[in-house]
């Protein structure tokens, strides 16, 4: 399959997207968009839903990949921490600020969409509780608990107002209070106040 060519026909199914959304869209729109036939259309996708489900997977792969490349950097803890979350804020404040419709490409209970939606936010978990476990989070529930909080904070501010500023802000105060909670603890130093056994016999001697 020609991969150029497929994307052309992704770019034309989003732009009837942004305009008619999902159930409104029909493959006449798609194919009127790239300026081409029906029929040539139909060499790359086998339908509307084909169509619809390749674009979600192409903007969540692209996404995860940023994740991915920002969960690798040579950078401390939580610096690698806040891009992951950076990579899906921005597809999330692109989907909803291009149109009403195009952040239906996010519906994790829509049926073309549910399973892509899905294995996005399970990498993005891993790609977390890895990081944590990183930073010296030794409980792997906890270093799980850490990501799911994390990726609630995310979802909670993506249709918040200004939301691009207040991100890092959150999550910086966020992440910090993760890493100090969940990051091991020394044992107690021994109080020379009150001396153990070993003190007790001593004085006795």
């Amino acid at each position: 399959m020609d991969a150029d060519r497929l994307s052309e026909v992704l770019d034309a199914t989003y732009a009837c997207l942004v305009r008619h959304g999902v159930r409104r869209t029909t493959m006449d729109d798609i194919a009127s968009a790239m300026g081409v036939s029906r029929s040539a259309v139909y060499q790359y996708v086998r339908n509307k839903d084909d169509a619809f489900r390749k674009l979600a997977e192409r903007l969540h792969t692209q996404a995860l990949q940023r994740a991915r490349q920002a969960a690798a950097e040579d950078a401390p803890d939580a610096h690698r921490i806040r891009g992951v979350l950076a990579a899906k804020h921005d597809l999330a404040l692109q989907l909803i600020g291009d149109s009403p419709h195009t952040a239906e490409l996010m519906d994790a209970k829509a049926r073309l969409f549910a399973e892509t939606c899905s294995t996005f936010t399970t990498e993005l978990r891993t790609l977390l509780t890895d990081l944590f476990t990183q930073a010296g989070t030794t409980d792997p529930t906890r270093a799980t608990e850490a990501a799911d909080i994390c990726l609630a904070l995310v979802i909670g501010l993506e249709t918040a107002p200004d939301s691009r500023r207040l991100l890092p802000r959150a999550t910086d105060a966020l992440i910090t209070g993760l890493l100090q909670q969940t990051a091991p603890h020394p044992p107690p130093e021994p109080d020379d106040k009150n001396p153990g056994p070993s003190g007790a016999l001593t004085a006795r001697a």
